[in-house]
């Protein structure tokens, strides 16, 4: 197993050293180990890069402008390759290193699915902005999971609010046929509860397309669209399946307009090698997508790149997935500085303390423009029962070149994912035989 070592901690670049730093000066220094679960090989790569760049470059910049109040942070990165396998290897290896984890973030939903049974016993928090159990947004059930700012029903829900809104309401879906292309596995399941509730609410049809991974070969699938014609198609991939999806598209002739990918299906790798045929298929975003223009990019360019420690090109920073690397790290980051309210400010904190960080997070608007994300998201309120503090999204739109945002915020109907959420959360703990948290637990 390949490790990368990124030692970003300021405090310890000291005249005259070398890149190389002792052990001995990292068990002296004030750091708060943040271990990464990064995909640069394999059929995720073009994507999961980026995120991890975008995830370290962050943390380098919590660096440069003094810590998480004056704490500074370590990453350390394990290659899981997409594998499930792989991913606890690499979690079992970096748990207890440098003092201890403070939080996982895997990028995968199979390897949050077997670390899910893994970090209660560990004490260690996990999150898993956009992807994972959908059910774990549940505080009550799932103590250590958290899914910040969305998770796939969220995506779901919001990307049939626009295809409706853009067709002039629900009920003109009503007789409709919607076709969903996902990736065989647990992350691309795991959208169809929240297609098939809205589907029988509403009225429409599913035509569920499974694509086995890694989705280099989907004639088949596309020739059943055809066959098919449905009124539009809805996407659950990532990684090289997306770019293989949509110049089959383009090859059966099927509209870009009436194709809308989750969050996983819509960032600059995923269309720049199709360029202009690629022209008018959207996606939901999880409230960011490419932010160049944003404080927090220009503030990594001029205290990271310009000094040369930038992680990854220069070019990329800003770019939708680069971004979900930099929100992924800033979540971990305040939930720390949450904990450090209650447990001590200036402190290293055990995975436990953040754990509570996370339960107890408060983004507010201010707090999130004071951190560079102005415009780029909106506020985040956790607590014991909601691990996922904000259900907004936006989408945006290919042009040929780039993305162009397509609609206004949107906001997952909670009358409609509540209940699922909660029965999905009560099925695992009948399984588990698990107890739902008391009011006890949910101040601890």
């Amino acid at each position: 197993m390949k490790f990368r070592n990124i030692a970003i901690a300021t405090a310890l670049v000291v005249a005259g050293s070398s890149a190389l730093i002792s052990g001995a000066a990292f068990a002296q220094a004030k750091e708060q180990f943040f271990p990464v679960l990064s995909g640069r090989t394999g059929p995720v790569a073009p994507n999961a890069t980026p995120w991890a760049n975008g995830h370290n470059d962050y943390m380098k910049l919590v660096n440069a402008r003094g810590g998480i109040n004056g704490v500074k942070t370590l990453v350390e990165e394990c290659e899981t390759a997409y594998a499930t396998d792989r991913g606890v290897e690499c979690y079992e290896r970096l748990k207890g290193k440098h003092g201890g984890a403070t939080v996982f973030q895997p990028l995968s939903t199979g390897i949050t699915f077997a670390l899910t049974e893994k970090i209660p016993a560990d004490k260690i928090p996990m999150i898993t902005s956009g992807y994972g159990r959908s059910d774990s947004a549940d505080g009550g059930v799932f103590k250590w999971n958290f899914p910040l700012i969305g998770h796939y029903w969220v995506a779901g829900d919001t990307v049939l609010q626009h295809i409706a809104k853009k067709e002039g309401g629900w009920d003109k879906l009503k007789g409709k046929k919607i076709a969903v292309v996902y990736h065989d596995s647990a992350f691309g399941k795991e959208l169809l509860p929240i297609m098939q509730e809205r589907a029988a609410t509403h009225d429409f049809s599913l035509q569920l397309l499974p694509v086995p991974a890694p989705g280099v070969e989907q004639k088949a699938i596309w020739l059943q669209v055809r066959q098919q014609r449905p009124d539009f198609v809805v996407m659950q991939t990532w990684g090289v399946m997306t770019p293989t999806a949509i110049k089959e598209a383009v090859a059966t002739g099927y509209p870009r307009e009436k194709m809308f990918g989750t969050w996983w299906s819509g960032a600059e790798p995923d269309l720049k090698d199709v360029g202009e045929n690629a022209k008018g298929y959207s996606a939901v975003m999880m409230q960011h997508g490419s932010e160049k223009d944003s404080a927090v990019v220009k503030e990594i360019l001029e205290k990271v790149h310009a000094k040369g420690q930038g992680t990854g090109p220069k070019e990329e920073v800003g770019d939708v997935l680069y971004m979900r690397g930099v929100v992924g790290a800033m979540l971990a980051t305040e939930g720390v500085r949450a904990a450090q309210e209650r447990f001590g400010k200036g402190k290293v904190m055990t995975g436990e303390q953040a754990r509570w960080g996370y339960e107890n997070l408060n983004l507010t608007q201010a707090k999130l423009d004071a951190l560079g994300f102005k415009n780029v998201m909106r506020p985040v309120s956790t607590s014991c029962v909601d691990h996922m503090g904000s259900a907004w999204t936006r989408v945006h739109t290919w042009d040929g070149k780039k993305f162009v945002w397509a609609s206004d915020w949107l906001q997952a109907d909670d009358q409609i994912i509540r209940p699922l959420v909660k029965a999905s959360a009560e099925k695992y703990a009948s399984e588990k035989k698990l107890s739902r948290r008391t009011p006890a637990d949910c101040q601890s």
